[in-house]
């Protein structure tokens, strides 16, 4: 596995910026959408993108029958359905995709979706390995489609004011963040699911995958194994980190220290449900993350720590505190509910992102999370799973 060298995501990125050359939507003009993939996730995204004005969801693709049938009660009433999402693609009344597949599915399909004219929206992590960055990023940048990232944070306002206090350099110079997503909830144990191997399209699902046999608990639990997902670090870090990295101008990290257990799912998740790494950047900053799924101290933040204050950040608030003799605490937004919770109704950080990426999509400009974002927050979590399934030490070279 071979991690791109920092200056080609920068220089990549750099390109990205630019607006695209097509032509931009009228506010009036109704975008239809298709959504790949339409799983617990993608339908959790369709309610906040039937709220979006002049959206409507015109087609649904799965590999599985109960998706296809739970999603089509949020798309628009005339939807169609397909198990093939290249025929969606092939349609010329689709003018962008959702991607909410698995994450070894995400980058062909972006490929494929902006090679047929589609905008893209794609969950995180945008990856599924460190070799994929560059050609997503060709693809994008030759095509000029829209392709927005999820990692909403982005669009919350309080984190986007977070990140002006940082820009102006309210915690003097930043040495180190600490990062967080710690939870306690019993989703590990193999419980039989009673799916029928005949309502999915098991080769479909695996794609690019090894071949293997059916296995309804991969299926539905996905993210835990390599084939499939990354655990913990593409999961959950990835979102921490990619705050990070657009708080601070950073690019991909040049070294990760890791380490990792399974407390409660040895003998059921490949990937461990206890994990820490330490991310090192040029120009001296650290970071650090800790998950797990056996406690949920801490919860769901980031803290990014400099020599004149620190500044906490969840998806509800943030809080500035200054170094002793530095000021006092007056930048503060306070969410509604106890700190670190995965999600607060205020703010709808997916209608948020969503709504920006319809706009996006109308004005032709680069959306709040862009596909070189997505690509280096998705290499540090690539390089500390290296790190955690190799010696424990992961470096870029050159």
């Amino acid at each position: 596995m071979q991690h791109p060298s920092r200056r080609i995501f920068l220089a990549q990125g750099a390109t990205l910026v630019a607006a695209s050359a097509l032509p931009a939507r009228s506010a009036n003009e109704t975008i239809n959408v298709a959504c790949l993939g339409a799983g617990g996730r993608c339908r959790h995204l369709m309610g906040a993108l039937a709220k979006v004005k002049n959206v409507r969801i015109a087609a649904v693709c799965d590999v599985w029958d109960q998706n296809l049938a739970e999603s089509l009660k949020l798309a628009d009433p005339k939807a169609i359905t397909s198990r093939d999402y290249k025929a969606l693609l092939a349609r010329k009344d689709i003018d962008a995709v959702l991607i909410g597949a698995p994450d070894h599915w995400h980058v062909p399909m972006t490929i494929d979706a902006v090679a047929a004219g589609k905008d893209v929206y794609v969950e995180k992590p945008l990856t599924h390995d460190l070799g994929e960055g560059k050609k997503v990023l060709d693809a994008v940048e030759k095509s000029k489609q829209i392709v927005q990232v999820g990692t909403q944070q982005r669009s919350m306002p309080h984190i986007q004011k977070a990140r002006e206090l940082i820009q102006n350099k309210r915690l003097g110079t930043v040495l180190k963040v600490r990062m967080s997503w710690n939870r306690n909830t019993d989703r590990i144990r193999r419980n039989k699911l009673g799916i029928d191997p005949k309502s999915v399209n098991w080769k479909a699902f695996l794609g690019n995958a090894p071949a293997q046999d059916f296995d309804e608990y991969r299926f539905r639990n996905w993210r835990w194994f390599w084939d499939f997902g990354g655990g913990i670090f593409t999961d959950l870090m990835v979102h921490w980190v990619d705050v990070a990295h657009w708080f601070l101008d950073l690019g991909a990290p040049t070294k990760a220290v890791s380490l990792g257990m399974h407390v409660a799912s040895k003998g059921v998740w490949e990937t461990p449900d206890t994990v820490q790494t330490l991310l090192s950047y040029p120009g001296n900053i650290q970071m650090h993350f800790e998950g797990t799924f056996s406690n949920a101290n801490r919860a769901a933040h980031i803290e990014v720590l400099g020599t004149e204050g620190s500044l906490y950040v969840d998806r509800g608030r943030y809080e500035l505190v200054p170094e002793r003799g530095k000021g006092k605490a007056d930048e503060m937004i306070l969410g509604k509910g106890p700190k670190g919770r995965d999600f607060y109704e205020t703010p709808d950080g997916e209608l948020l992102h969503l709504q920006d990426w319809v706009d996006s999509m109308r004005s032709r400009k680069q959306p709040s999370a862009p596909v070189s974002a997505g690509v280096t927050a998705a290499a540090a979590a690539h390089l500390a799973n290296k790190a955690l399934r190799g010696t424990g030490v992961a470096e870029v070279k050159g």
